[in-house]
């Protein structure tokens, strides 16, 4: 049976041993006061192996005990200040007096004491005492933050803890970065990273990137991500920060992880505009003093000098202040070392040689020279202004050098930056255009394609961290929700789409929604037809959107109500014939007993509106969205009268706004039982709708559904365009094509 527990805890057992540690004390103190026989004596002390065997009890006894740990303070302190250190014996017994120490309720000048005891540790010659000391502080560190943590209190709190009393053996610990053991060295990287606070921070990341020169190879990846910490946690400034990851990247470049890179770019896109000049006349130079093998450095160089190629025209001095003493990634902060920091304005000749020769290199990875393409391309954007006609020539031609690259990303980019160019300098492809207000009334290019063309190569917007964890937080979240079949809605709605959960969770997936999606149909809903019978145990595709997203399922009422789809009262009723064939097949509830892949029993304006087996039949035209002055229509098309399930959807889009919308994209998932194909849109650009010389923007979609007659065709929608000067991105759910033909 289970042992009786007491008021205090304590099992009986633990209470019987308890009762014991006075006279453990006695004991213990009796043997270092040399009372003994010295028959058991061994490397100069008294009974070496008792001492340890008491002391293993004590701390024992001592966990979470307070009265027992008042009990042996004394005791311990004893042994701690007379036990000689001069034999491998009284190390041992150091060596467990301290983790003793350590383990109980002990006081703050106990475990001031123990540490001074792992200090002398170090200076030991002998490799094996230094590893434990090495190895027993990084422990008392991290479960001492472990604990602050818990009571949120800082890591430093209190002049006699154990962080605060290494620090007064810090240089100790730094030396041991210099052993030639490796495991010395490793064990004393890793207390470093505990060590590190904003007093030390610069001193000590100093010494990591001294030690990253000569650490292997193999570990290099791991102390660039430690480095990256430490300057995110604790950089006293942000120019400071980018000079480490700089001087990170010139060093290690080669080895350091993506995530280094990227944390290096979205810094410098962050800063100021002083930062960003002074951070990318930095790389240039370390660009330029390269010898080819950092990767990393290449790549956020390369990066840089694109994005702020204009920079690099100015020149740049930097004077830092008495009051802020800025501290090199030296590690030294005395006012006599502070010099200003001056850059010349370069000629842009210089700075597109300086990324030609590194592209010229024959070890150069892929990898930069698709980011050199990309360059070039924004650089022909900065350096529009300067009037430097041959070197705009140079950049088009670099562009275009890779038209007939082997690698097909090469050659996609270099054709589509070469057209963007043309379009910047406002010169014709002469090729036919699909888009809209290509060709100006002179032959030239319009003012809205050089307007598009300028944008697209413009800076990048400001990357914000923060929004991007939450957005990646809210996306697991939901991700795990469809995992276990509960999205959104009331208690019953999950528990009602459980049977049938699962067709457009891959749709979620491709899309990252976070849960909350419009799902639009081409139906009026009947508000007295909401609910559903109790009875009804099939269940169609939109009922399955209503659980998912929470949505009431739209049905459809016995008799016919003349007028046109008006979803969200935004667009007047049309009573044309096509529509009012829509709000007949609008997705309804199948009765149970009409069989699944029957077609619905179909009379009066039913019949009058099916399609005809015939090719000759009229497109079916139904609305999907509306948002943001966008309006999206399809218009379902059967290619094939032999193959029903086959379909072809050309998306009209128009602009109801009062100026053009630039960057447009379409994007389209679609259940597991639906294959697609998708072809590109006839322009980016949409035109105001009705304006002068204006055509229709479209694009084509196949789409072939595998279950026709058993499940309809359903779309989740994601629009992207930008809508005077500001990005507006949509997602949207559309299933209200007619029922049992798409």
């Amino acid at each position: 049976g289970e042992e009786d527990v007491g008021d205090d805890g304590e099992t009986p057992c633990q209470a019987a041993f308890s009762r014991l540690v006075p006279s453990l004390v006695k004991l213990l103190r009796n043997i270092i006061g040399g009372s003994y026989a010295s028959d058991h004596d061994g490397g100069g002390g008294s009974d070496p192996f008792l001492q340890v065997q008491i002391l293993t009890l004590l701390r024992l006894l001592g966990v979470g005990d307070k009265k027992a740990s008042e009990e042996m303070n004394d005791v311990l302190a004893q042994v701690a200040t007379n036990t000689e250190s001069a034999k491998n014996s009284g190390n041992a017994i150091l060596y467990e007096c301290v983790l003793t120490i350590m383990a109980v309720e002990s006081e703050d000048g106990l475990r001031l004491l123990a540490v001074n005891i792992l200090g002398r540790f170090l200076l030991n010659r002998d490799n094996n005492i230094r590893y434990v000391a090495l190895n027993t502080l990084s422990k008392c560190i991290m479960e001492e933050n472990q604990v602050n943590r818990s009571e949120l209190l800082s890591s430093s709190e209190g002049a006699n803890s154990a962080s605060s009393a290494l620090q007064r053996h810090r240089t100790t610990v730094v030396d041991c970065l210099k052993d030639p053991d490796i495991s010395i060295r490793q064990r004393a990287l890793e207390l470093i990273y505990h060590l590190v606070n904003k007093e030390n921070v610069e001193a000590l990341t100093a010494e990591l990137l001294s030690y990253l020169v000569l650490c292997p190879r193999e570990h290099r990846a791991e102390i660039c991500i430690r480095v990256l910490r430490v300057t995110e946690k604790y950089s006293p400034n942000n120019r400071w920060r980018l000079d480490t990851l700089v001087t990170l990247l010139t060093i290690s470049g080669r080895e350091c992880s993506t995530d280094v890179q990227s944390s290096c770019i979205i810094y410098i896109s962050q800063a100021s505009e002083d930062l960003r000049a002074y951070a990318t006349h930095k790389l240039l130079k370390a660009v330029r003093d390269d010898d080819g093998s950092q990767r990393g450095l290449l790549v956020v160089g390369i990066w840089c000098i694109g994005e702020y190629g204009d920079l690099l025209l100015k020149p740049y001095t930097y004077t830092p202040s008495s009051s802020t003493s800025m501290a090199d990634v030296s590690g030294s902060s005395s006012p006599d070392d502070v010099m200003s920091v001056s850059f010349m304005a370069l000629e842009p000749a210089a700075v597109v040689s300086t990324v030609e020769g590194i592209i010229l290199r024959h070890t150069c990875p892929e990898e930069v020279k698709e980011r050199a393409l990309t360059c070039y391309a924004k650089l022909c954007e900065r350096m529009s202004a300067t009037g430097d006609v041959a070197t705009l020539d140079k950049l088009q031609k670099l562009v275009k050098k890779d038209s007939n690259s082997q690698r097909l990303e090469l050659q996609l980019r270099s054709c589509e930056y070469d057209a963007l160019i043309n379009a910047l300098r406002g010169v014709s492809t002469k090729k036919e255009s699909d888009g809209v207000g290509v060709l100006g009334s002179s032959g030239g290019v319009s003012d809205v394609i050089v307007a598009a063309a300028k944008e697209a190569l413009s800076r990048m917007p400001v990357v914000d961290p923060s929004v991007m964890q939450r957005k990646r937080s809210t996306n697991q979240q939901f991700l795990r929700d469809d995992d276990e079949g509960d999205v959104g809605g009331t208690p019953d709605e999950s528990a009602a789409a459980a049977p049938a959960g699962g067709d457009l969770l891959d749709l979620a997936d491709i899309f990252g929604s976070n849960g909350v999606t419009e799902t639009h149909t081409s139906s009026k809903t009947d508000p007295v037809g909401i609910s559903e019978p109790a009875n009804s145990e099939v269940k169609s595709d939109i009922d399955l959107l209503s659980d998912i997203f929470s949505a009431p399922a739209p049905t459809v009422t016995p008799t016919s109500a003349p007028g046109g789809y008006d979803p969200f009262n935004a667009v007047p009723s049309q009573p044309s014939q096509p529509v009012a064939a829509l709000n007949s097949f609008a997705p309804a509830p199948m009765p149970v007993a009409v069989a699944p892949n029957n077609p619905p029993i179909t009379t009066g304006v039913f019949s009058a509106a099916a399609p005809t087996p015939s090719g000759e039949a009229e497109p079916v035209v139904v609305h999907a969205v509306t948002h943001a002055g966008l309006s999206i229509e399809f218009e379902c098309t059967k290619p094939e009268v032999w193959n029903k399930q086959r379909s072809t959807l050309v998306a009209k889009f128009k602009n109801m706004t009062q100026a053009p919308l630039y960057g447009f994209s379409l994007q389209c998932a679609v259940p597991k039982y639906v294959t697609m194909e998708m072809k590109p849109p006839t322009s980016t650009t949409i035109p105001v709708t009705g304006g002068n010389g204006a055509t229709d923007v479209t694009q084509t979609i196949s789409v072939t559904n595998t279950l026709l007659g058993t499940k309809n065709l359903m779309l989740k929608l994601k629009i992207g365009f930008t809508s005077g000067g500001t990005k507006v991105d949509h997602m949207a759910t559309f299933s209200g094509f007619p029922a049992g033909e798409f």
